[in-house]
């Protein structure tokens, strides 16, 4: 079945909570074997309990900021699958941004974990991609899917950092598909904007007003849960895509059709 992930080995980071989470669950439940990567150890332990280091579900815990952690994690994923077909790119931060502080590291900082680390994983694993094709000469070597947001494309001023990285990584994902692509791996992303994820949880408590804001400026009318956004990352990851690369699909429940600026954007 075109739209089947089953069989296929996918690495999730940012797998401990949220929409990370949430497509790690689905791609196993689907017949995937799963290696959830997280820096929280603590948090995957205690959200897959017993699926842990048994099945078709594993883990790995570490800094993927780090280069040697990120060959580690490949390692790991080899040597309990075998291979790998799939990469998640679902780690990401959120944190506002002084614009007049010149003190303020927020961009550096957002850069590094939402941009950089993406990219450095992507190229770590598309050379595992390509050495584990050998001679295949027909079909997607492997598949990359990157989380970035509506922010790319629209901004306030508390969210500046995060705009720029959200925007780093759809350009990250055009570029590197290109260059991809005569490997035959094929690199794609989604932006969501009104999807229930950790960070956006975190900003509601800080600014308790923004759920209103959101759901009143969503065609929708709603904020979808982290579920909602399986499908079409599974889209992406399946052979139901195969002649798609360097696209950005949009998931927000039509926010981005209105005023860029009228909502905060996660």
């Amino acid at each position: 079945m075109a739209f089947s992930v089953s069989g296929k080995t996918i690495i999730v980071t940012g797998a401990a909570n949220g929409i990370g989470l949430a497509i790690a669950r689905s791609f196993a439940d689907r017949g995937a074997n799963v290696m959830c990567a997280d820096m929280d150890e603590a948090r995957l332990k205690d959200e897959l309990g017993s699926q842990l280091d048994e099945g078709n579900m594993r883990y790995f815990a570490g800094d993927l900021r780090q280069r040697l952690t990120i060959a580690n994690l490949i390692s790991a994923t080899i040597d309990a699958f075998d291979q790998v077909d799939v990469l998640v790119n679902a780690s990401r931060q959120v944190m506002t941004t002084d614009v007049m502080d010149v003190e303020d590291t927020s961009v550096e900082v957002l850069l590094e974990q939402n941009m950089m680390t993406s990219l450095r994983l992507t190229q770590q694993v598309a050379k595992r991609m390509i050495k584990q094709a050998g001679e295949q000469t027909e079909g997607t070597v492997g598949t990359i899917v990157n989380l970035s947001s509506i922010a790319a494309r629209s901004s306030r001023p508390e969210l500046m950092g995060y705009s720029i990285a959200s925007a780093a990584m759809e350009q990250m994902t055009r570029s590197m598909a290109l260059a991809l692509a005569p490997n035959r791996i094929r690199v794609n992303a989604v932006a969501f904007g009104s999807v229930m994820s950790a960070s956006l949880q975190a900003a509601m408590i800080e600014h308790s007003d923004w759920r209103d804001e959101i759901e009143e400026k969503t065609p929708l009318g709603r904020v979808a849960g982290p579920g909602e956004l399986v499908d079409v990352v599974q889209f992406l990851a399946s052979d139901a895509s195969a002649f798609m690369t360097g696209e950005v699909v949009t998931v927000d429940g039509g926010r981005s059709l209105l005023d860029p600026i009228s909502a905060p954007a996660h």
